[in-house]
């Protein structure tokens, strides 16, 4: 397993936005990876049930150069090398330079294309679940997304907002207006509240009791 590129100031195998839309010229997997990041999670949509666009960390992430990226060759065979790039990943995340208070704007996106079958998409699930705990302890939240997933949305159950062209894997740290997927996680919440404190249990009763996200995850 390799990635399809390399070069980064921050990490050998992640790129940045722009050196992402310089090989989005050359063509797939890369162009139709990011003509969907800059049409679909920058922009609102009909159906997400809510003002605003579909993520909002996105478009700030764009503006301050906080996204990091890999498109990677792996498939479903590629169990360990990938489970290593995801464990890589934790820790690069804290490497992406940003200004003090901006951190929560980091994320790694790791690209899976020749993960879309059945197999390959099994093979990222072991993996995000081998993660489960680990990824508790170091606050840290894994999006996976894919053109299959039927995660409802959660201003519209009707929504999918979590589809996506190709197998992809999201490593960002825990925020505040996480409570709505928290919620429901119960370990997450000792490590939740630990760094959030009265405001996150404010959130998380909020959400418990009222089956809603709170105000302030809206976008």
């Amino acid at each position: 397993m390799r990635p399809i590129s390399n070069a980064s100031p921050d990490d050998g195998d992640l790129m940045n936005y722009g050196q992402t839309r310089a090989l989005a010229t050359r063509g797939a997997p890369a162009a139709t990876f990011f003509e969907w990041m800059e049409t679909y999670p920058m922009n609102g949509h009909a159906e997400l049930g809510r003002p605003g666009v579909v993520c909002p960390f996105t478009r700030k992430a764009r503006t301050i150069d906080s996204m990091r990226f890999t498109v990677s060759d792996a498939g479903a065979a590629d169990e360990a090398a990938v489970f290593a790039m995801i464990r890589k990943s934790f820790a690069q995340l804290d490497r992406i330079p940003v200004e003090k208070g901006s951190e929560m704007f980091r994320s790694v996106i790791l690209v899976f294309p020749n993960c879309a079958d059945e197999e390959g998409l099994a093979m990222l699930t072991r993996v995000i679940r081998r993660h489960r705990y680990y990824a508790i302890m170091k606050s840290r939240m894994l999006g996976f997304m894919h053109a299959k997933t039927d995660s409802e949305g959660l201003w519209n159950p009707d929504f999918r907002p979590l589809r996506a062209p190709m197998p992809t894997l999201v490593v960002r740290h825990v925020v505040e207006q996480d409570a709505p997927f928290v919620a429901g996680q119960h370990l997450q919440w000792v490590p939740y509240l630990i760094r959030f404190g009265i405001p996150g249990m404010r959130k998380l009763i909020d959400y418990r009791r009222k089956g809603r996200p709170a105000a302030t995850a809206r976008g």
